[in-house]
């Protein structure tokens, strides 16, 4: 018996077709690959495989400068202390050796400082020169604004009462430069172990209650 439409048997055929070839594209919801070329399961293609970190907020801040304050008294107030201006007229190694100490905290003394202003002074006819770096070194502890004008101008010029306003200066931080850097030290520790301390126990009612 023979079929008029051989095509129908491969139609109704119970064989089924081959299976497609395996694609390489990768499924919708996944990333393939990263920048380092491996495969990636489990992050959508929304996501990319390299995040951007906002930089902190401490790399962008600057450094500012600090701000500087006005010395206690002007250069020209040399008769507020008409003690030291006195010394420092007419023995200024004397006042320059009690400012070097404390600036220099105690590292130089008073007597080494003072002779070695004197040296330089009669040597040279001025000494305004290592004068100044103190000046600027005081500057730079106590955050002063650089006023009238520049450290070595102002000796140069006006050595005592520059002398006199650093010593002025000092003592109005609470130094008391006649003893110097140590004694004051010592000062200050004396008064910090003299300090009472106050009692902070609790305050109990006196008396009974039923």
């Amino acid at each position: 018996m023979s079929f008029a439409n051989p095509s129908g048997y491969d139609k109704f055929s119970t064989t089924p077709p081959p299976p497609p070839p395996p694609s390489s594209v990768a499924p919708p919801y996944f990333s393939q690959s990263t920048t380092t070329g491996t495969s990636t399961t489990g992050v959508p293609l929304s996501s990319t495989s390299s995040y951007s970190y906002a930089e902190s907020p401490k790399n962008n801040l600057r450094l500012r400068p600090k701000t500087r304050v006005p010395w206690s008294s002007g250069l020209f107030g040399c008769f507020s202390d008409w003690k030291n201006c006195c010394i420092t007229f007419w023995c200024p190694c004397i006042t320059f050796g009690r400012i070097a100490e404390i600036v220099d905290k105690g590292s130089s003394s008073c007597g080494v400082n003072g002779a070695l202003y004197t040296l330089i002074c009669c040597v040279t006819c001025g000494s305004c020169c290592y004068s100044c770096f103190y000046r600027a070194k005081l500057r730079q502890q106590f955050l002063l604004e650089k006023t009238p004008c520049g450290d070595c101008p102002v000796h140069c010029f006006c050595e005592c009462c520059a002398l006199c306003q650093e010593y002025r200066e000092l003592k109005s931080h609470g130094y008391d430069l006649k003893i110097g850097w140590h004694g004051n030290m010592e000062r200050q520790n004396r008064e910090v172990a003299m300090t009472p301390v106050t009692s902070t126990a609790p305050v109990v009612e006196g008396g009974m209650y039923r």
